[in-house]
């Protein structure tokens, strides 16, 4: 969950950035009334909000969790993630990702990087210290996974898509609040300006229903790559771990977030916007597959 939420906090914030930074500019004066040129204007700022996320989730998530990547293994134990990562990779047909280690007490690992060739795969320290060996290696398998699967270049693809369309009814929204509702008949008024910032925060978490339901889809995938590499008993026992470990109530958050594990998927909006299906049902699907 971890790279889903840093990539869409990301995007979110570029995306804001750039509509201020367009209305202040008076760029938005061009589109008009002509819905295919803002159509247009809005796919072209709507994929580089989406492309700039990408580019800048490896430093994001280096940032945001301190996560301290392993140059030389000081450790017999970082040597083993090393070794351990250059072979699941190899087996994936990816070039080795950067390696690193982020100090938390939960459960939890990610992957992110703009292409499979130029990635990052990070572990959490209290991950390391309660998992086997084999269990450990299952999660990077799963993360492996996604890298090789191409994960994260098809969110921004799809991020893209749905930023063109939330930039293109935010101001088609703003465009009827300032002429039909506020009366405004020069230009692009103040009404024009706050609608359309509005609508885009309230489309925009709408539209993450999309991003999520994909986010879904991929954790089977990721999974199954995880038994493939690292084979399905070890996946299936890591994500066992994982769930007796929803019980262990010191210092344990709401969801679990071991390589983006959340502990159930809830009912209603909010079960829509979870990024990963619940732990019972990719394990059933696991041991379909054996």
């Amino acid at each position: 969950m971890m790279r889903i939420v840093l990539f869409l906090a990301t995007n979110l914030a570029v995306l804001l950035i750039a509509s201020v930074t367009l209305k202040l500019l008076g760029v938005d004066r061009f589109t008009g009334q002509n819905y295919g040129s803002l159509l247009a204007f809005c796919a072209v700022f709507g994929f580089v909000g989406s492309f700039i996320s990408l580019f800048l989730s490896k430093w994001m998530a280096k940032m945001s969790t301190g996560t301290e990547i392993i140059t030389q293994p000081r450790t017999r134990h970082e040597q083993w993630l090393l070794q351990t990562v250059e072979e699941l990779s190899r087996d994936a047909g990816i070039k080795m990702p950067e390696v690193g280690i982020f100090p938390a007490y939960e459960s939890n690992a990610f992957a992110t990087g703009w292409n499979k060739n130029d990635a990052l795969v990070a572990v959490s320290q209290g991950l390391l210290e309660r998992f086997s060996p084999d269990e450990v290696k299952a999660v990077l398998a799963h993360e492996i996974g996604h890298v090789a699967n191409g994960d994260m270049v098809t969110l921004a693809m799809i991020q893209g898509v749905v930023n063109t369309f939330v930039m293109f009814f935010a101001r088609i929204f703003g465009n009827f609040v300032d002429k039909v509702i506020l009366k405004n008949e020069e230009g692009h008024g103040i009404g024009y300006f706050v609608a359309t910032i509005f609508a885009e925060l309230v489309l925009g978490i709408l539209a993450s229903i999309i991003v999520m339901w994909f986010s879904r889809k991929r954790e089977f995938k990721a999974d199954e790559a995880g038994a493939r590499l690292a084979g399905a008993g070890a996946m299936i026992a890591a994500l066992e771990r994982l769930r007796a470990e929803q019980g262990v109530p010191v210092q344990m958050p709401d969801s679990l977030t071991a390589f983006g594990i959340n502990g159930g998927l809830k009912n209603g909006l909010a079960g829509l916007l979870m990024s990963h299906p619940p732990l019972e049902d990719r394990i059933a699907a696991l041991r379909q597959q054996r």
